[in-house]
């Protein structure tokens, strides 16, 4: 048993490192744009990056349902040595994400107008953010594909490949942007034209690495017959899709809420987003590593492992859990002055500093099984316990904001991580799937 679980950890870890340093990599694209034009564009070029990157973010993020049914569905094949299904869900992912790419850019210039209107886009950043807007429209299907191509190195046990895009995608964006600003003088357009080239350069990289990833797997062992997928591609799109509607209701709200009630809370409450957003890139580590695990054991048919995997990857998140907390409690306000040199924003935030320490006690078990999950394509469980998890939260802010105010927001987000990752485990715990 000693023996097992070593090999599981070694596994776990072998997986979440590389996914941990591409999560830590991808923020730098968008921060890359906004500090080129930081130099060079003024606070006009700033603002048209940073809502071009929201509408961006925001846009795709619906979208990632793609990744994760390519995921959860390729570590099965991969597990039952099913080689024809690794890459007839290859072919089924890769061209449902550039349909869908294909699609946003068709329809371009409706959902620029949408978007502007739901961003609030003011007039005068207007101009600006068109011009990046009809740009950067142009990597939809590098972005969507990658996403699919991303979910199918992960189901085949490899997230070094992903971590290699991140890392090319960054210094060919940086290069770029750099040459086409500060060479050229191309301002915005060469922001943007950077951004644009990286993406369609990274997506040209997956593809290039597929060859090889096929080669590398296949061998002795490997059958070729029959179509053993374990759920539906359509259906766990469906409700993957719900799933992030859910979430992104949320996180919106969220902000929105925290707007309503001034631009001192509405700062103090994105500076304690970081300690979220930090720890998320952590465990999303170990979120993928669960999902190429538990997908792989799950195809095999080898139960005993797969549980093994459920306990170790929980013991991993604990131990990330508790060491987050405790720098949260023992540096939190050191890192609030880290993020910001306003002291009202710091000063502000401070009061609500215990909810924020409670984030990764709250979120953990969230994290670790929407991994497991995706990796044994338990999509409608994922809807279900995010469905109720948003009920959980809109509930509690609506009852108690008039009378607690911010903290309110603050209880219910926790009480909405929370929810998820019960609701997930009782779900587990009533009908485990038979490997």
């Amino acid at each position: 048993m000693q023996l097992l679980m070593k090999t599981i950890d070694r596994q776990i870890l072998r997986l979440a490192l590389p996914s941990i340093v591409s999560n830590i990599t991808v923020p730098l694209l968008g921060l890359c744009d906004v500090t080129v034009m930081g130099h060079v564009g003024g606070a006009e070029g700033i603002g048209a990056i940073a809502v071009g990157s929201m509408i961006f973010n925001v846009m795709y993020w619906l979208f990632v349902f793609l990744r994760m049914s390519a995921s959860g569905l390729t570590a099965q094949a991969y597990g039952a040595h099913r080689w024809a299904d690794t890459r007839r869900l290859l072919r089924r992912s890769l061209t449902t994400a550039l349909l869908f790419g294909i699609a946003i850019v068709v329809l371009q210039m409706p959902l620029r107008r949408l978007t502007f209107w739901l961003m609030q886009v003011q007039p005068q950043a207007e101009q600006l953010c068109t011009t990046y807007y009809y740009i950067c429209i142009w990597g939809a299907p590098a972005v969507l594909g990658l996403y699919a191509l991303t979910g199918w190195f992960v189901g085949m046990q490899n997230t070094r490949v992903p971590m290699l895009i991140a890392i090319g995608q960054n210094i060919v964006n940086i290069g770029l942007s750099l040459t086409l600003v500060l060479v050229y003088g191309m301002g915005l357009k060469g922001v943007a034209i950077g951004t644009l080239v990286a993406q369609w350069a990274g997506f040209a990289f997956a593809l290039w690495r597929v060859k090889g990833e096929g080669w590398k797997v296949k061998g002795e062992g490997w059958r070729e017959e029959g179509d053993g997928l374990k759920a539906s591609p359509s259906t766990l799109h469906r409700t993957l899709f719900l799933r992030t509607l859910c979430l992104v209701s949320v996180n919106l709200y969220f902000t929105s809420a925290g707007s309503a009630q001034g631009p001192l809370i509405l700062a103090a409450n994105a500076l304690l987003m970081q300690f979220f957003t930090v720890y998320s890139y952590m465990m999303d580590g170990f979120a993928n590593a669960g999902e190429a695990l538990a997908g792989r054991y799950y195809g095999a048919g080898d139960g005993p492992m797969l549980s093994l995997t459920v306990r170790r990857l929980f013991l991993w998140g604990g131990a990330v859990t508790l060491l987050f907390t405790a720098v949260y409690w023992l540096l939190g306000p050191w890192l609030l002055t880290l993020f910001t040199d306003d002291t009202a924003v710091v000063v502000q935030a401070t009061v609500f500093l215990p909810w924020a320490v409670l984030i990764p006690l709250a979120g953990m078990a969230a994290f670790v099984w929407d991994g497991i999950f995706i990796g044994t394509t338990r999509s409608r469980g994922m809807l279900a316990a995010c469905f109720w998890a948003a009920v959980v939260f809109f509930v509690l802010w609506f009852a108690l904001s008039p009378l607690w105010g911010n903290h309110a927001l603050w209880v219910a987000l926790l009480s909405y991580l929370s929810a998820r990752g019960l609701v997930q485990t009782w779900l587990w715990r009533k009908s485990r799937p038979t490997a």
